[in-house]
């Protein structure tokens, strides 16, 4: 289970240190691998290989010509999706056209949700943050949230 974020810095390369407290668990659950996609928030979602496979095999198995929006969200996620390898200096790189949907530049936000993490621009990150705080403020939790108790 990841959790938890880290404010991290991408080098002059557009590799992503991942955090060591991830590292034996991405090498235990995938050996490294992992699958990079765009994500319609604007961030990039990353999984462990095999916990991508299932998500992949739900989106290809939905027909595309019935729905345009089902092609739309099929291009976004499997078109984007790339298999990349942790280094052996615990590296993963952030391909070009990643970092282009996502808007990442040197300073970024990898953030822990369970399966696999999301990772953010510093801009968008602390934009959704405000938005989040500025909805809860005014509208409260979201169905489905009501009885969390924290």
């Amino acid at each position: 289970m990841f959790q938890g974020a880290a404010m991290l810095s991408l080098d002059a390369k557009g590799r992503l240190g991942v955090p060591a407290r991830h590292r034996d668990a991405l090498a235990a659950t995938c050996g490294g691998r992992l699958v990079l996609t765009a994500h319609p928030h604007k961030c990039l979602a990353i999984y462990p290989e095999p916990a991508w496979t299932p998500i992949r095999d739900q989106l290809t198995a939905l027909p595309s010509l019935g729905d345009p929006r089902i092609a739309q969200v099929k291009r976004l996620l499997v078109g984007f999706a790339r298999e990349e390898l942790v280094d052996t200096a615990g590296r993963v790189l952030i391909a070009p056209e990643l970092r282009d949907w996502a808007g990442l530049e040197k300073q970024v936000w990898l953030v822990g949700q369970g399966k696999g993490f999301e990772l953010w621009s510093d801009e968008r990150w602390r934009a959704q943050q405000d938005e989040l705080l500025s909805q809860l403020s005014t509208a409260g939790m979201p169905p489905g949230l009501e009885n969390l108790s924290l």
